[in-house]
């Protein structure tokens, strides 16, 4: 059963604008390894957390580092959460988070949908 579902848009060089204006902003929200990926890459996974955070209902108090953006070995992207972020999927009770990046044209989409 589908228990979220969370989308979001992110304006690549915007975002790059934000990171340059904003010491520290970088650190907060992309784990080290997220950080060391292409502009347009961290700009897909902050898109992929903001879609996340809504597919969760988007609670107050978890943190952007609990949760990381990877690809399988087929490279297929998923997030490998902890913290804040598992306690929220724990408590929703989801078996399953699908997720989608894409980015072209400046612009980065993310889709989340939780199952339980």
């Amino acid at each position: 059963m589908i228990v979220g579902i969370g989308t979001d848009m992110v304006v690549i060089e915007r975002f790059s604008a934000a990171l340059n204006r904003q010491p520290g902003l970088a650190e907060r929200l992309l784990t080290s390894a997220e950080r060391e990926l292409s502009i347009e890459s961290q700009a897909a996974r902050f898109a992929a957390k903001e879609a996340l955070a809504k597919a969760l209902g988007s609670p107050g108090g978890m943190r952007w580092l609990d949760c990381e953006v990877r690809r399988n070995g087929q490279g297929q992207p998923y997030f490998d959460v902890r913290g804040t972020v598992e306690a929220r999927v724990k408590a929703m009770r989801i078996g399953r988070i699908h997720l989608s990046i894409s980015h072209d044209g400046g612009f980065t989409t993310a889709m989340v949908v939780c199952e339980s």
